[in-house]
């Protein structure tokens, strides 16, 4: 791979997160559970990850405003709007997911 400077990195990085959270958006119909049991992180691990940055940069940020970033609407707007019930398919995944270190955030 090709040596880049810290602020080219950054900017990189930083336009992945942009695309990664409008698609998201985008894709309101896929469940936070189905996420998480496939990838081991959600929207909520992107809020949380988001507000430890602000965190690190001295920011103040709630973990509400962080969430808006990233599902682009209040947390409660999103789950009243989009947020349908886990199947015990899906409960019994998550289980298994949140039980592996190696495999949550």
């Amino acid at each position: 791979m090709t040596d880049l400077d810290k602020q080219t990195r950054t900017e990189l990085e930083a336009a992945a997160f942009r695309t990664l959270v409008g698609h998201l958006k985008k894709r309101s119909d896929v469940q936070n559970i189905d996420i998480m049991n496939l990838a081991g992180f959600c929207r909520n691990c992107l809020s949380k990850w988001y507000l430890a940055a602000a965190k690190d940069k001295g920011l103040e940020l709630s973990m509400d405003d962080a969430r808006e970033q990233v599902y682009g609407m209040t947390y409660d707007e999103w789950k009243s709007t989009y947020q349908k019930d886990a199947s015990p398919e899906q409960q019994e995944t998550f289980k298994k997911v949140m039980a592996d270190p190696n495999l949550t955030t």
